[in-house]
């Protein structure tokens, strides 16, 4: 089994291409997802004012309706938050084929049908204006791997074979969508396929957790040729004992590892001059074989002075390669002429949030170089995207008849 990779451009927390270097996107705080949402909602209005970059591709190309379907829905903006417009494209896909379909509260898609397999992926995207173009045989444009490119091959094969689909919304912030499904009390399905970028001939069975929060601290000012620790030591200092405690030895994979990183820290004289105060950001990426609530005690045991108020948290999900979802996968990909990938990555999707509440099999798979989540060449090949279309079908086929 191998570990997927990471792009490093600081957006959003997903399905999580962690590299095995450790490395982590970073910035998943109160005030980041702020400065997120802010982004992607300029990004929207500007590509609403003037259509955005959509080059029509040659005549010929878009030659079957799923790779139709995923050019429309890579050329309709949708990052986090702004995801309505693609919401209802994907109900009228759904729709001119006599599905019925719908969009909840939060703005997710619903499309239910057959629960034997529930096909599921998000529809936000990361901010980032790159033009939609076809070339070379491959789709130019944000979201095309994480995870519009899932998300379409998903619908078509809902459609196509008559199983339940559902659209997320918020998975590159909060996984606001998923969360809410769950609220709803949403029937557990037989089966999920989670539509997360692994390339068509890898399976995703794993994700860490995460736990997030942000310590806070106060001392009284002072001359600095004073020994007492000020706060922003304090902070130092409790941070540093965090990373002693879950030290490892450097052959331990990345994805068996609890990763400590700060992602923001402010601190310096209050504007009365008074004290001294400190703020720090840090997430912790949890492996399986440690609960979200055992990182959060050993990190609350390391604190001496400050407090930390933890504002997230997404259990580890590693799921079996033997189950029946697993083997249909390995099953088709062979029979695509594919040798299986069984992956981990070290950080979080949706299917994280479906584990958590749900017993059935699943597994994330979906077409795409998670190499290029993010990135600003994102594009995907429209031949891998039609090879995971095949993969998909006999999937279903082989869960449908089981």
């Amino acid at each position: 089994m191998v570990e997927g990779r990471e792009t490093t451009d600081g957006l959003g927390r997903g399905d999580g291409q962690k590299a095995t270097d450790g490395l982590d996107r970073g910035g998943d705080t109160p005030a980041y997802r702020q400065a997120l949402a802010d982004a992607a909602r300029s990004a929207g209005e500007d590509a609403r004012a003037d259509g955005g970059a959509v080059i029509e591709p040659p005549e010929g190309v878009l030659d079957t309706e799923a790779k139709q379907l995923l050019y429309d829905l890579v050329a309709i903006p949708s990052p986090s938050g702004e995801e309505a417009a693609a919401a209802e494209h994907l109900v009228e896909f759904f729709e001119s084929h006599g599905r019925e379909a719908w969009i909840d509260d939060v703005g997710n898609v619903h499309a239910l049908a057959d629960d034997s397999v529930l096909l599921t992926s998000h529809i936000d995207t990361v901010p980032g204006d790159i033009p939609v173009k076809v070339e070379d045989g491959e789709l130019w444009g944000r979201g095309s791997v994480d995870a519009t490119g899932p998300l379409a091959a998903m619908a078509a094969v809902a459609v196509e074979k008559g199983v339940s689909f559902i659209g997320v919304v918020g998975e590159e912030v909060d996984s606001r969508g998923s969360r809410y499904v769950l609220e709803q009390g949403r029937e557990e399905p037989d089966a999920v396929i989670n539509g997360e970028p692994s390339g068509w001939d890898g399976i995703t069975l794993g994700y860490r957790g995460l736990l997030a929060g942000t310590y806070v601290g106060t001392s009284e000012s002072g001359h600095t040729s004073r020994p007492d620790n000020n706060a922003i030591q304090d902070a130092m200092y409790w941070w540093s004992r965090v990373e002693d405690a879950f030290q490892t030895e450097e052959y331990t994979p990345v994805f068996e590892r609890v990763t400590c990183k700060p992602v923001g820290v402010e601190g310096g004289l209050t504007e009365d001059g008074l004290s001294m105060e400190t703020t720090m950001d840090v997430q912790l990426r949890v492996p399986p074989k440690y609960s979200v609530e055992d990182v959060r005690e050993l990190a609350d045991g390391e604190l001496r002075n400050g407090t930390v108020r933890w504002y997230d948290d997404v259990p580890p999900v590693m799921t079996s390669s033997r189950t029946p979802v697993a083997r249909a996968f390995r099953v088709a990909i062979r029979e695509a002429g594919g040798d299986p990938r069984l992956l981990r990555k070290t950080g979080t999707s949706d299917m994280n949030i479906f584990a958590r509440d749900w017993d059935c099999p699943m597994v994330t798979y979906g077409p795409g170089d998670s190499d290029l989540d993010h990135a600003p060449d994102e594009h995907i090949d429209l031949a891998e995207y039609e090879r995971s279309l095949d993969v998909l079908r006999t999937v279903c086929d082989t869960l449908l008849d089981g």
